[in-house]
């Protein structure tokens, strides 16, 4: 199914779970803030949130900076 990440189309398996999602992506979601379709996601809900075709994620990384 399609869904869209970060403004990119992108084709991931149905019945994908956010946490999933990261895994995929080799992201540590300590370290990432997830939104959908305009939604902040909790941090605890990703591996429940299931997504959907044609949903809008953005995934914002966290960097330390000086």
């Amino acid at each position: 199914m399609e869904i869209r990440l970060n403004g990119k189309v992108r084709e991931v398996a149905e019945g994908i779970t956010i946490r999933r999602l990261l895994d995929e992506l080799g992201l540590h979601p300590m370290r990432v803030a997830v939104q959908r379709n305009l939604d902040i996601i909790k941090r605890e809900r990703y591996g429940e949130v299931v997504l959907q075709p044609g949903d809008t994620l953005e995934v914002l990384t966290f960097m330390a900076g000086g």
